[in-house]
């Protein structure tokens, strides 16, 4: 049982328009480089520019590196920053490994990537299981790790729902029910969503990860069902439920914990239990927003993480 801070979080009334960017694959808009980087587990395709203060961003289950581009069109403040996207494996662009990866591979592929490239060390931001994996690349090499910020992570709820599967029907059942579904489809879940997708019926099923499924421009969407893989989620949730979240204790970097009051493979709660594991982390709720922050919001997102400047350079 982890201890729950009762403090409440920052709360923020976001005022910029619902879901403002399209996501996109066109890299050339942030001079991003793509290289495809040998791990032990397989290529990895990574997406990045050289630069100091490099940021490391993180996909979550039905991503990869094109789910951040509404996050970088609105963070004008990340100009000069070096930056590096990685499509984990099994995602994206990336080969799937042989078995799904665990949470220690997972951070070695990154250790093996950054030092490919270059990059002694990194500001993390991690959406849903990338939060998680960004979370534990702090306690796997620290020296690379100078801050995380975890964007609707899936953390303490959906770790106990993986572990717990009756349990989560009840505290997190979009997550378990998702979860059960894939089980049991498996890679026949993709050609259904492109079904769904032919007849319009797309956005009833995406409903629930965002607040205003009718108000996404078409590209997130397709990108939902482009990303999605079953054996990959299922992969997650089981290496979610077999990790130790005391671990987390250790993390001595500062982390910043932003969560969507609409969010359903995540609790509003998480936020006080992560303050719970790590006294000084920085928690923001953010109003009418679901599962996908950085695309929901991704203003108040990047003001959060001070990725944006006052006024743009005339």
């Amino acid at each position: 049982m982890h201890a729950v801070d009762d403090r409440p979080p920052a709360r923020v009334v976001t005022a910029e328009p619902y879901a403002p960017f399209p996501v996109t694959a066109d890299a050339d808009r942030w001079g991003l480089q793509r290289t495809v980087v040998p791990t032990d587990v397989g290529l990895v395709v990574v997406h990045h520019r050289p630069g100091p203060a490099a940021l490391l961003l993180l996909h979550g289950v039905a991503g990869s590196w094109t789910t951040w581009t509404p996050l970088l069109s609105a963070a004008h403040g990340i100009d000069d920053r070096g930056l590096v996207l990685v499509d984990l494996p099994g995602w994206g662009a990336s080969p799937a490994p042989v078995e799904p990866l665990g949470v220690d591979q997972a951070a070695s592929v990154l250790t093996t990537v950054l030092d490919a490239l270059a990059v002694p060390d990194v500001d993390v931001v991690g959406h849903s299981m990338g939060a998680f994996v960004g979370m534990h690349l702090a306690v796997a090499a620290p020296g690379r790790v100078r801050s995380v910020a975890l964007v609707s992570g899936t953390t303490v709820a959906t770790a106990g729902a993986s572990r717990h599967p009756v349990r989560g029907l009840l505290t997190l059942p979009a997550f378990t029910l998702l979860r059960a579904g894939l089980a049991i489809t498996g890679e026949t879940a993709r050609p259904l969503l492109r079904g769904l997708r032919a007849i319009g019926l797309l956005p009833v099923l995406a409903a629930p990860v965002f607040s205003h499924v009718r108000r996404l421009d078409p590209s997130v969407l397709e990108a939902f069902v482009d990303e999605l893989r079953p054996a990959g989620f299922t992969g997650a949730a089981r290496a979610a439920a077999a990790y130790d979240l005391d671990r987390w204790r250790g993390v001595t970097c500062p982390v910043t914990a932003i969560a969507g009051r609409d969010d359903v493979f995540a609790r509003v709660s998480d936020l006080a239990a992560l303050r719970g594991l790590l006294p000084d982390v920085r928690t923001v709720l953010l109003d009418d927003c679901g599962h996908f922050a950085h695309v929901e919001h991704p203003t108040a997102v990047a003001r959060t993480l001070d990725l944006v400047r006052s006024a743009r350079p005339s």
